[in-house]
C-alpha cells in the first residue's frame, strides 16, 4: 500500500522522499524520481508533510521513536483501532506535530485510479486536512469525518466489519450448493444481485435507530423472521453444511424477540450488541 500511495504522488508531480525498512522496496520509486532516505528521521526531516504507512501502530511507535516531529504535519495511514489513533494523536501533539489519522478504503491496485472509487477517511486536525487536502486527494478521494482522531479508524472498522459479515453470508450460500449440480459461476450473479438489492435495509435501519421506532416501515417483522429461521438451519443440515456462520445472528434475533416486540424490524439486534 505504501508503494502504491507513493507512486500516485509521483504521478501527480509531488516531490517525494521515501523510507522503507527494507531499502530495496524503494528502488522502483527511486527510478521514478523519488529520493530515498537512509533513515526514518532523514525522511521526516525532508518535508513538512509526513505520511506514514507501516504494518501497525507498534511499527509507527518504533520507527518514529527518536525522530524530531516538531513542526511536522503527520498523517498516519496505518490501520488501527479508534483508541490507538487517539493515543497516537496525543503522542504526536506532545512532540510538536499536527496529526491526522486515516483509514484507507481501498486495496493497492485501486490507488491512483479514480474510476475504481478509492477513498480515505481522515480525522484529527482540521487545519492540517484543509492545508494538505489537494495533496492527500492525489492517491484517493478524501472524506473528513471529524476532529476526534479516532473517527477515521472507527468508520474504517465499521465498514470492514460489515464487509466480513457479508463474506460470511456469501461463504454459507456457496457451501449450500457445493456438491450439487449448481455451478458457482451460475449462482454468483444471482447472489450478487440479491445482496445488492438487500442493501436498501441499511438506510431503513439508520432511520429506525435515529427515531427509536423499530416498527416503522417494517416489511418482514422480527417474529416472522425468527419463525422462518428453522428452514435455513434445516437446509444447512440437509446439505451437510455447518450453520456456525448463521447461528450467532439467529440467537440474537431470538433474544431480541424475548425483550422486544414481534412487530419490530431486526434493528433491535444493534442494541443487544452494545455492552
Amino acid at each position: 500500500m505504501g508503494a502504491a500511495l507513493a507512486g500516485a504522488w509521483l504521478t501527480a508531480g509531488h516531490p517525494l522522499t521515501v523510507w522503507n525498512r527494507t531499502p530495496a522496496r524503494a528502488d522502483a520509486l527511486v527510478a521514478r524520481g523519488a529520493v530515498v532516505a537512509a533513515t526514518a528521521a532523514e525522511a521526516v526531516a525532508a518535508n513538512r508533510l509526513v505520511v506514514v504507512c507501516l504494518l501497525d501502530d507498534d511499527s509507527v511507535a518504533e520507527a518514529l521513536a527518536d525522530v524530531d516531529l516538531a513542526g511536522k504535519d503527520l498523517v498516519n495511514l496505518v490501520t488501527s483501532t479508534p483508541d490507538q489513533a487517539r493515543v497516537r494523536a496525543a503522542w504526536a501533539e506532545r512532540r510538536g506535530a499536527r496529526y491526522l489519522d486515516g483509514g484507507i478504503m481501498a486495496v493497492p491496485p485501486m490507488i491512483g485510479v479514480p474510476a475504481a472509487g478509492p477513498y480515505v477517511f481522515y480525522s484529527g486536525s482540521p487545519a492540517l486536512f484543509e492545508e494538505h487536502r489537494t495533496a492527500l486527494a492525489a492517491p484517493a478521494g478524501t472524506r473528513y469525518v471529524g476532529e476526534d482522531a479516532g473517527y477515521a479508524a472507527l468508520h474504517d472498522v465499521a465498514l470492514l466489519s460489515a464487509m466480513y459479515g457479508m463474506f460470511a453470508g456469501v461463504s454459507h450460500a456457496f457451501a449450500l450448493v457445493r456438491g450439487e449440480a449448481v455451478a458457482p459461476g451460475d449462482l454468483a450473479p444471482l447472489l450478487s444481485d440479491y445482496v445488492t438489492a438487500m442493501t436498501g435495509f441499511i438506510a431503513g435501519t439508520a432511520a429506525q435507530l435515529e427515531s427509536g421506532d423499530y416498527t416503522k416501515g417494517v416489511v418482514s417483522n422480527l417474529a416472522m423472521q425468527v419463525a422462518g429461521k428453522g428452514t435455513l438451519l434445516r437446509t444447512a443440515e440437509e446439505q451437510g453444511v455447518s450453520a456456525e456462520l448463521l447461528e450467532p445472528y439467529f440467537r440474537l434475533m431470538e433474544r431480541r424477540l424475548e425483550v422486544g416486540s414481534g412487530e419490530e424490524d431486526l434493528t433491535g439486534v444493534v442494541d443487544l450488541l452494545r455492552r
